[in-house]
């Protein structure tokens, strides 16, 4: 047995997991500590695996079912990835050509493309209390459709961004976190900062900054929120923020300064998102059909945003981080100084010097996809794990 695989195995053992089996992943506040650390683990794992040339798949058929309501690159890519990484093909639904133009309900469209679907990945993030709900509306119906005999077996549903949340990008982000620190364990009293930043688009979704408060604090990190005045998120996720800072040791604070929060911080995260009181008020216009309320408020955003083109992540600020060499983090893409767009969030040199840590970064979230679903569908991972390396099955013969 590979000694690193066996360390990841035997930490498997410690965990209590075990209600994950046969569930799904929507926010990270509703897994267990242990759930969470288990996700890292077996992304590890199954890393260490492909390195070292060691067939994963678990699934010899079977399908992986994408629905992207909004654009994406990183994330349809790495839940197709994640997918062929376990064995599964992958469909990606595309509203457009499906039925659901023609009024096909949620429960219908759920259950037939679940008749060999082993996973359905989700993204709808665009309108504030629809996407988490849809997702769970997909998930009652496949229940219910495996309950009743007509699927002969529950599709696992793993989030890929709602309104609320970014469970894939955000854990991709703590484990690259992680390995850049040298583990867990050395991230207490660690300094995060979180900030909005200017960009010259309007809308874009509050899940990102809600899913590091969320998911950060509760590493014993002093987690710091910043934006500007009217830029708020979800207070309820706030109040999930604080709560996990208090257990875990950490902190959790909010300033309106972009300069307090860089300051000695080790990790930056400059971030545009949409006010939630706008992104409010965008839900119910479309809901209503008024299009023009929608041009209108779109203008009065992008106007509000360019008020504050001086949010943005300068060389100048990287040096009143700690030693000045924080740890810039984003999910990407970014929108660059002169390069993107003329104003945005980040100074193009700045971009450009970690260019490489950002790539590495994005390239931790097939593997944390591809262990929500493992966690979901293996009844026992470290003995699937050993399996797996027992049979020794090479990834690429040569």
């Amino acid at each position: 047995m590979d000694a690193k695989l066996q360390g990841y195995i035997d930490k498997l053992k410690a965990l209590h997991f075990q209600e994950m089996y046969e569930n799904d992943f929507f926010l990270t506040w509703e897994k267990t500590d242990d759930e969470i650390e288990a996700v890292f683990t077996v992304a590890d794992a199954l890393r260490h695996m492909r390195v070292n040339n060691i067939s994963t798949k678990i699934f010899e058929s079977g399908l992986g079912i994408s629905l992207f309501r909004d654009n994406s690159t990183r994330t349809r890519f790495s839940f197709a990835s994640a997918c062929n990484l376990l064995g599964l093909e992958v469909q990606d639904l595309d509203e457009k050509k499906s039925q659901i133009a023609h009024g096909e309900t949620v429960r219908e469209t759920a259950n037939m493309i679940s008749f060999m679907a082993d996973v359905i990945g989700i993204r709808d993030d665009m309108y504030i209390g629809k996407g988490n709900k849809y997702m769970h509306d997909v998930v009652n119906a496949v229940t219910e459709g495996n309950r009743d005999g007509v699927l002969e077996q529950k599709p696992t549903l793993v989030n890929l961004q709602c309104d609320i949340d970014h469970p894939t990008q955000c854990m991709a982000d703590m484990l690259h976190i992680i390995h850049e620190f040298g583990g867990a364990e050395n991230l207490k009293g660690k300094k995060i900062a979180m900030t909005w930043a200017y960009s010259p688009s309007y809308g874009k979704p509050l899940s990102v900054p809600q899913g590091v408060i969320g998911l950060m604090t509760r590493f014993g990190m002093d987690v710091v929120l910043a934006h500007p005045e009217g830029y708020d998120v979800m207070p309820e996720v706030e109040e999930v923020a604080r709560k996990h800072a208090a257990k875990s040791g950490g902190s959790f604070t909010k300033v309106n300064s972009m300069a307090e929060a860089f300051r000695d911080a080790d990790i930056v995260y400059p971030k545009s998102w949409a006010p939630f009181a706008a992104m409010e008020k965008r839900t119910n216009l479309y809901g209503e059909g008024d299009f023009d309320g929608i041009d209108k408020l779109e203008k009065e955003l992008l106007a509000e945003n360019a008020e504050h083109k001086d949010w943005c992540c300068t060389e100048e600020l990287m040096k009143t981080t700690k030693d000045g060499k924080a740890l810039y983090l984003h999910c990407l893409p970014a929108d660059i100084n002169d390069v993107s767009c003329k104003d945005g969030e980040v100074a193009a040199s700045v971009f450009d010097r970690y260019r490489v840590p950002l790539y590495k970064q994005a390239s931790f979230k097939p593997y944390i996809i591809a262990a929500m679903i493992f966690l979901a569908k293996v009844k026992d991972p470290a003995a699937t794990l050993k399996k797996l390396e027992e049979r020794g099955a090479a990834r690429f013969f040569q």
